[in-house]
């Protein structure tokens, strides 16, 4: 197996192909990158801008270059001596349009006797598959016969063989699918889907015979050296992830495997798995953390109590998932209920939901990790005292058939109420302080301390060297030096409630939740253009689900979301450009700090494309707008010509970090082995956070840097380097082993990366 010594994320899509990648090649291997890692590649729904959607995978996507844009792409990978990572989706496939996808077709016009019947997870006990499309329940007035296909609108489904004589009615009478109100598919769909999304259909890749069509082209692309590394989308939906990560590692053992799992704090991949690790949200929050004022969080909360903001974080948490069971997947606790013998419907229903509801993670894997699922119960009967009966029949079934489909399905679908409860919908609502609202983040766990920080990074070299590390990706709620300026709020956080209170006052927006996310978004990523801001906070007001919703939206506060932006800039807008400009040194601080660490500690870091300057996106679809290469690969050239740059808005500084750090990683990978936290001494001792990885190499970087400077700067402050003469890659300097003043290490900028010769 060759280990990428890091990657590079890039966002394939029809604007930016197979051919537009391959011209980054060059760049990105000046820049230090040991892998290019690309999103989905194989065929996808038509126009897809992320290609989640697949709906071939016997074949890369035509409209991304087809076959031979992307062994073009491959080729130039390699010529430059970089790896190639791949973005798979076993999980699910596309169906939005039936035609591109061959075996959805296939199965709509042949039914259970489809050769692609068992390759979806399909409940074929009540008959017709569901295809909730309709706009209304008389939505079938629209259909009509076009050749051998029925058409509604846009839509074609194919007609099986004999039966399309007669009016469209009767024709789709007699199809192995029906056409019904869209509004069914939350409570009545008969096959498993990705979260709540009806047309992305789970597939069954449990089976081998399913895993050997979906994979044979990546795994084809594997075994040809084409691909060295593989990023498993949503493990959590799988039916037994162990097993398949057992057929995936035995199908292609030289491969650099890391998976999309969530974990959360104090929870490690099963021991079992044969995977390097996660895609690094762990890592995210654990950086993150250690660069928040744990003195932030008390006027923080308080501001958030005057303003009408929930605080009680588990309460937010059980309102969003029970809204999730009881409203989105009704059909999915309807399924699972019914497979739970001899306990009344109803109650077998409660129990089932209460019991996802109740997770404290994402999902367990039995029979691995049985307190995980222990727990779960046992806050289920907290929570819900008339259930014992129907919750004890629920424990000892699932236990005693750990592998049967009861378990499976409880196990699979938990993930789904955790994700679409707390994830998208808590994360909205509860937003006392939404930076730590991220992807793998615990929002009621406020900064994380220096020591457990180190005991952190050292069992991740320890565990899983090898693993990822990201501080922005496509999924993240925001990009890391937005994330890196908020947490500045933490150690201003008395100014900013006292502030914020006023321009609510003046110019809020009528809910609370969002008023209160709204101004932490709006100096997190100044300046942003109003139509920018506008769409995200339309999203983040449908996500929370308080007052208006993606199928049921409030026209008034919708109106309001869209004229705060332009409102804002007009009344306040040299108000917060003041208070921004009093956050955005300390911010640069963070950001530079929370790049070294990953860049230079424990994992393969990732860079998400364009983060190698400052970048202030937010979610999706923010954080997947063009990036100006032309602009990256000019600066970078200027580094071969010797520049040392300010540290200043431009973010060379940071390029300059992630070409020196990357290219150390690339060039000398013998220094980045190990771990060990080093403690400063001296009166601002807390502002340092240092580690070495081998015996020649330590990073040292600035946190909390406003209470820095109150203190008056680093004053008598030290650190212990090993005999010998050390050098700052990203400045050339030079200096002697002992007692170093941190001031010295750091006069220029507030990192240094220091190599012993």
């Amino acid at each position: 197996m060759t280990v990428p010594t890091s990657t590079y994320r890039l966002q394939l899509r029809p604007e930016f192909d197979f051919e537009a990648a391959q011209g980054v090649v060059t760049y990105l291997r000046d820049l230090g990158v040991g892998a290019v890692y690309v999103s989905p590649v194989l065929d996808a729904t038509p126009g897809s801008t992320h290609g989640y959607d697949v709906t071939d995978p016997s074949r890369a996507r035509p409209e991304l270059g087809g076959a031979e844009g992307w062994q073009a792409l491959t080729a130039a990978v390699r010529e430059a001596g970089m790896g190639l990572v791949l973005d798979i989706v076993p999980n699910h496939m596309s169906v939005e349009v039936p035609s591109a996808n061959p075996w959805w077709w296939s199965v709509l016009r042949d039914g259970r006797s489809s050769a692609f019947a068992h390759h979806f997870d399909i409940d074929w006990s009540g008959g017709r598959i569901l295809v909730p499309v309709l706009a209304e329940a008389g939505g079938l007035d629209d259909l009509r016969i076009d050749g051998d296909e029925l058409a509604y609108f846009d839509l074609r489904l194919p007609i099986a063989t004999g039966t399309g004589v007669g009016t469209a009615r009767e024709v789709h009478d007699r199809q192995h699918y029906e056409l019904v109100d869209w509004r069914r598919g939350s409570s009545e769909l008969n096959y498993r889907r990705f979260f709540d999304i009806t047309t992305l259909v789970a597939v069954t890749v449990e089976r081998t015979d399913v895993f050997e069509d979906s994979h044979r082209e990546v795994l084809r692309w594997v075994a040809d050296g084409d691909v060295t590394g593989l990023r498993i989308d949503h493990p959590d939906g799988l039916a037994d992830p162990g097993a398949y990560f057992t057929r995936l590692r035995s199908a292609a053992p030289d491969a650099w495997i890391v998976i999309e799992k969530i974990l959360h704090p104090g929870e490690a991949l099963p021991g079992s798995w044969p995977v390097e690790g996660t895609t690094g949200y762990d890592a995210l929050r654990e950086i993150f953390g250690v660069l928040m004022d744990p003195a932030g969080e008390r006027p923080m909360t308080g501001l958030a109590e005057r303003q009408g903001v929930h605080t009680g974080f588990a309460a937010v948490e059980e309102q969003a998932r029970r809204m999730v069971t009881d409203t989105m997947l009704v059909a999915e606790v309807r399924r699972i209920a019914a497979l739970l013998d001899g306990v009344e419907v109803e109650a077998a229903r409660a129990a089932v939901a209460e019991t996802m509801i109740a997770f404290g993670v994402y999902r367990s894997y039995l029979p691995e990790g049985e307190s995980t699922w222990a727990d779960a119960i046992g806050t289920a009967r907290s929570r819900r005292t008339d259930l014992g009966d129907a919750l004890t029949a629920l424990d000892t079934q699932v236990r005693g058939e750990p592998a049967g489909e009861l378990a499976t399905r409880m196990q699979q679908t938990s993930g789904m109420v955790v994700a679409k409860g707390t994830e998208d919908t808590t994360f909205y609502r509860f937003t006392r302080f939404a930076a730590l609202n991220e992807v793998g983040g615990t929002p009621d766990v406020w900064s994380l301390g220096l020591e457990e920080f180190h005991r952190l990074a050292a069992a991740r070299d320890r565990d899983r060297p090898h693993t990822m590390t990201a501080l922005t990706t496509h999924d993240t709620k925001r990009s890391e030096d937005t994330r890196a300026r908020m947490a500045v709020l933490s150690e201003v956080a008395e100014d900013f409630s006292e502030i914020v209170t006023s321009w609510s006052e003046r110019c809020g927006l009528d809910e609370p939740s969002l008023d209160l996310l709204a101004w932490q978004t709006l100096v997190g990523a100044w300046p942003i253009s109003e139509e920018r801001l506008a769409d995200y906070l339309l999203k983040a007001a449908r996500e929370s689900k308080l007052r208006t919703t993606w199928t049921d939206p409030d026209n008034d506060l919708e109106s309001a979301i869209a004229a705060w932006p332009a409102r804002v800039h007009a009344e306040l807008g040299s108000e917060l450009e003041s208070f921004v400009e009093r956050i955005s040194a300390p911010g640069w601080s963070n950001s530079l700090s929370q790049k070294l660490v990953q860049v230079a500690g424990p994992g393969v870091p990732d860079v998400y494309q364009g983060t190698e300057l400052w970048d202030f996106s937010l979610v999706d679809p923010d954080n997947r707008r063009p990036v100006d290469l032309d602009l990256r690969r000019e600066l970078l050239s200027r580094f071969d010509e010797g520049l040392v740059p300010e540290l200043d808005a431009s973010g060379a500084v940071k390029m300059l970090l992630v070409r020196r750090a990357l290219t150390l990683r690339r060039d000398r990978p013998e220094l980045f082995i190990g771990y060990r936290g080093l403690v400063a001494g001296g009166a601002a001792a807390e502002h340092v956070l240092a580690f070495s990885r081998s015996d020649d190499l330590v990073a040292v970087a600035t946190r909390l840097p406003v209470g820095l400077e109150r203190r008056g700067g680093w004053g008598d402050t030290t650190l212990v380097l090993a005999d010998g003469e050390w050098t700052d890659v990203l400045t050339g300097a030079s200096v002697d082993g002992g007692a170093v003043s941190v001031s010295a290490l750091l006069r220029r900028y507030p990192i240094a990366l220091l190599v012993r010769s």
